[in-house]
Order: C-alpha cells, then structure tokens, then sequence
C-alpha cells in the first residue's frame, strides 16, 4: 500500500508518516525540504494514484499585526495552506478511483484565533472547501482534522512556547494528532471535520445548520443542485 504526507518532514508529518507505516504504507514525504512545493500546480502533475494521502503542509502568518503584514507573507500563507490542499485534491481526484484523503485544518478553521487572523482564515477555507468538495467526489473520501495547539516546532514560531509552559495548558502530542488522522482517514464518513483536543477522543465536530429561508411562513428546502 502506497501513501503521500505533504509537510511530511514537519513534526505533525513525522508522527503521521510513523502512524502510517505501522499500518503497513510504503509512505513518501512531499516537502519543502526534499523540493517539493505543494502550491506548485505542476508538481502535483508528477504525483500518481496512491492509496491513502494525507494533506499536512501548513504554515503560520510570518507577521500577525494586520497593519504591518506584507502581501507576500499573506500570499504564501494562502499557498502554502489553502492551494497546497486544493490542488492535492484536484490531482487526486484525477488519478485514484478511490481511497481515503486526510487534510490537516486547526482548531482555528472552527473557532477564530486573534493571535493569527490569516492563519485561522486559511484553515477555515480547508475546513469549508473539504465539506463542500466532499459529496462530489464519491467514492473518494475526504475529511480534515483540526488539531489544536500541538507541541511541535511551529509553537515557537511566536515565541510562544515558554507561555505555553508558565500556564501550564495542555498541548497535543504529535501522536495524538496522527492517531487523529488515522481516525479520519479510516471513517466511514466524507466531508468530516474532526476536532482534535489533549484530553478528549477525536471525533467529528457537529456543525450547527444555519436557518433556512422561509416563504410566506413556510421553510423552503434546500436550493437546486447547479447543473
């Protein structure tokens, strides 16, 4: 069994490669480090049918104050997380028949993170882009998972970790985010999103449903599929 982890040589991308190989995967690490972009649309062009793939690049805003944020920090935000996860799904869609795919949202794609708007802007567009995509893929699966703040290099990108540290909040392994990702990969579900906290099993977060339209009193159902 073939399987790709974007960001694979990250700390989140390492637990998952682990993870993943003790199911019995033959994993290759797509990243940065070893030339690969995940927001270049032709090296996605090189990439063929695997068995389970796993979209973990990610990276954080280089300034947070929106004041002083440069475009090309926001431009590389936005490539790094958001293009990098819809052009891997668009070539998967193109190569496999089916199988599972896992992208790595945040915490930050469901509840807002002042710390880091563009970061949290990002992750909200994988969260809604993989619920949106997801029907029309079948029977490929995709699902993302939303960690929150996980023990790994890119804590102290803020120099946030002695913070971290002082108050003493909990922070989420590598291995909890991986078996998390295990978790969505092997669901029977598409188009899940699951939370993923120290303390608490991982599952599916519940989306509230936004109130239909209404006519004359009467609730109208869901809009005609475009064609």
């Amino acid at each position: 069994m073939k399987a790709i982890v974007t960001g694979g040589e990250g700390g989140l991308g390492r637990a998952m490669r682990a993870r993943l190989e003790r199911e019995g995967y033959d994993v290759e690490s797509l990243d940065l480090v070893n030339g690969f972009d995940v927001a270049d649309p032709a090296a996605w062009e090189r990439v063929q049918a695997v068995d389970l793939a796993v979209l973990n690049a990610g990276i954080l805003t280089a300034e947070t104050e929106l004041t002083k944020l440069r475009p090309e920090d926001y431009r590389r935000a936005v490539a790094g997380n958001v293009d990098g996860v819809v052009f891997g799904v668009r070539r998967l869609a193109q190569a496999m028949d089916r199988g599972p795919s896992v992208a790595t949202a945040s915490l930050a794609g469901l509840v807002g993170m002042p710390l880091d708007a563009i970061y949290s802007l990002t992750k909200h567009a994988v969260v809604g882009f993989v619920r949106s995509i997801a029907p029309t893929l079948a029977p490929i699966k995709v699902n993302a998972i939303c960690p929150g703040i996980a023990d790994t290099p890119m804590l102290d990108q803020h120099g946030q970790r002695a913070a971290f540290e002082e108050s003493g909040f909990p922070l989420l392994r590598p291995d909890d985010v991986a078996e998390a990702m295990w978790r969505a990969a092997s669901s029977e579900g598409t188009g899940e999103c699951w939370f993923v906290q120290p303390g608490r099993e991982p599952a599916p977060f519940r989306f509230a449903n936004v109130p239909g339209p209404r006519r004359e009193g009467e609730t109208v159902g869901l809009p005609p599929t475009a064609t």
